[in-house]
């Protein structure tokens, strides 16, 4: 599995999308670290979640 994400990208997560747009913070095999506006970090699973990239 390749992800497609790194470090300052600009996320959402199409399951939950209240929790607003998230910035990738690192990337560790599969757990993906987000700071989300509305919810703060998480840690996300990209085996279960898909993240949704922004384009800037």
């Amino acid at each position: 599995m390749i992800l497609d994400y790194e470090p300052g990208d600009k996320v959402v997560n199409p399951l939950n999308k209240e929790w607003g747009i998230g910035q990738v913070q690192s990337i560790i095999k599969d757990k993906v670290t987000v700071n989300f506006e509305n919810v703060g970090k998480k840690v996300i699973n990209a085996q279960n979640i898909e993240l949704m990239k922004l384009n800037d």
